[in-house]
């Protein structure tokens, strides 16, 4: 996603040991410690998330029982190059836990948690508890499986926090995903069963997971979504390929990432408009940034069965 806001010009290491130090003298000033590994203000746990849709779900299983804080929250910025502000460091710096997506996709936030140890910190990692490597696909939160993997571990990392409360997290565990995403799983079921192997094209990887858990047969070149994505440059080739599936209408619908629209994913918009091919659009972070991680899916996933139903009439 392209359009970053840009928050701060200072070097974000230099930043960020600023802050630290600054809370400590203040902590040493008054005599006390930072947070404990069990607590924060208010005596709840202090969570940071590093991007919104991961924030959304520690919040929804925290039930009142931790203070959730998301950095990225604008849907204009983008996660690949943000640069924190001073009050995004302060915020890292007094954080019991804090869960970024990693695989390359947030470095900021890992230099932020460098800059400013926390003794009893947990650092939900995203990339690194899924086991996967560099060169990944980094959106993981489009991927069911590894959403329900993340559930599990900060539901366990809370109770790791506060083991008092270890039933109270297991239930609003047990509700989340029975009740929150009863519509996410549903719909994920419901377009599995009445389009799976229906070719689509989509414009970057961020919808390679959740076009798989479709069982939607993925025509574009992987190679076309992941420079998109990156914002390197396109091949002839894969242009010739990527505009020849929706000229020659091998794609029957065309999914794309609102938030950032190439003069590349213009063009196959543009083709796609002129054959009639049924157009749906997903985005990269929470939009809109009130809507809870389930609406955002749910909204995303009806606009896509509304495409393959147009399509194939079925």
């Amino acid at each position: 996603m392209k359009g970053a806001t840009r928050l701060s010009r200072w070097p974000l290491t230099f930043l960020a040991l600023g802050v630290a130090l600054t809370v400590s003298l203040g902590a040493i000033g008054c005599g006390r410690s930072g947070p404990s590994a069990s607590s924060g203000a208010g005596g709840k746990i202090h969570v940071v998330a590093a991007e919104n849709f991961w924030g959304s779900i520690a919040t929804q299983l925290a039930g009142g029982k931790a203070a959730v804080q998301s950095i990225i929250v604008n849907p204009n910025a983008d996660p690949h190059t943000y640069e924190p502000s001073a009050q995004d460091a302060r915020a890292m710096v007094g954080a019991n836990m804090a869960i970024v997506n990693g695989l390359g996709y947030d470095n900021w936030s890992s230099q932020l948690l460098q800059a400013s140890p926390q003794a009893g910190r947990i650092v939900l990692n995203v990339g690194d508890m899924l086991g996967l490597h560099s060169g990944s696909n980094q959106h993981r939160w489009y991927y069911p499986s590894n959403v329900y993997s993340v559930v599990d571990q900060i539901t366990a990392d809370y109770q790791r926090l506060d083991p008092a409360d270890a039933a109270f997290f297991a239930t609003q565990k047990q509700l989340f995903e029975t009740q929150a995403l009863a519509r996410y799983a549903a719909l994920r079921h419901e377009i599995r069963a009445r389009y799976a192997g229906v070719p689509v094209g989509y414009s970057e990887s961020i919808f390679q997971g959740l076009g798989e858990d479709l069982g939607l047969r993925l025509l574009t070149p992987y190679s076309f979504v992941k420079a998109i994505a990156e914002g390197t440059d396109v091949t002839a080739q894969d242009k010739q390929t990527v505009d020849a599936q929706a000229r020659e209408g091998k794609i029957k619908a065309w999914v794309f990432n609102s938030q950032n629209v190439t003069p590349d994913v213009k063009r196959v918009n543009q083709i796609a408009g002129e054959r009639q091919i049924p157009i749906a659009t997903v985005t990269e972070t929470l939009a809109p940034a009130s809507d809870s991680f389930q609406q955002w899916q749910v909204s995303e996933l009806e606009g896509v069965m509304r495409a393959l139903h147009s399509a194939t009439g079925r």
